[in-house]
């Protein structure tokens, strides 16, 4: 997998540098990976991993060749403020993503334990009768 960057412009509003990148991926066969076309900007252009997010990333149809856009952030604090969740949540790698997902679904159950329990503590009991 190579890297070839394009274009690199400095956006000192934002405190990062938006660059446009090319991967030619013809040894790997398929499309590599956010995670890893992330590392591999991160050091084309000698920046910490974590403030790396790459924005936009396919390949042309019927090439090994796929082009891009990522911004490369000053800090990581200053990358969440710009950037928006979907895409901060899109360049965390799939480890991660998957443990979030795991720790979102058991705190909604426990909530909804939590919730049958208080409606079945309002609830008043019905005797049988016979």
């Amino acid at each position: 997998m190579e890297i070839q960057v394009i274009s690199e412009k400095q956006n000192p509003m934002l405190k990062r540098k938006e660059v446009s990148f090319q991967v030619e991926h013809g040894q790997v066969g398929s499309t590599p990976s956010r995670p890893e076309v992330r590392k591999a900007i991160a050091a084309a252009i000698k920046a910490d991993e974590h403030v790396v997010f790459v924005r936009k990333f396919a390949t042309r149809t019927g090439t090994h060749v796929a082009s891009g856009m990522a911004h490369i952030y000053d800090t990581l604090e200053q990358a969440k403020l710009v950037e928006p969740k979907y895409i901060i949540k899109r360049n965390i790698p799939e480890v991660k993503a998957e443990k979030a997902e795991e720790t979102e679904s058991v705190e909604k159950v426990k909530e909804a334990k939590e919730i049958k329990e208080t409606k079945e503590a309002k609830e008043p009991k019905e005797e049988k009768k016979e």
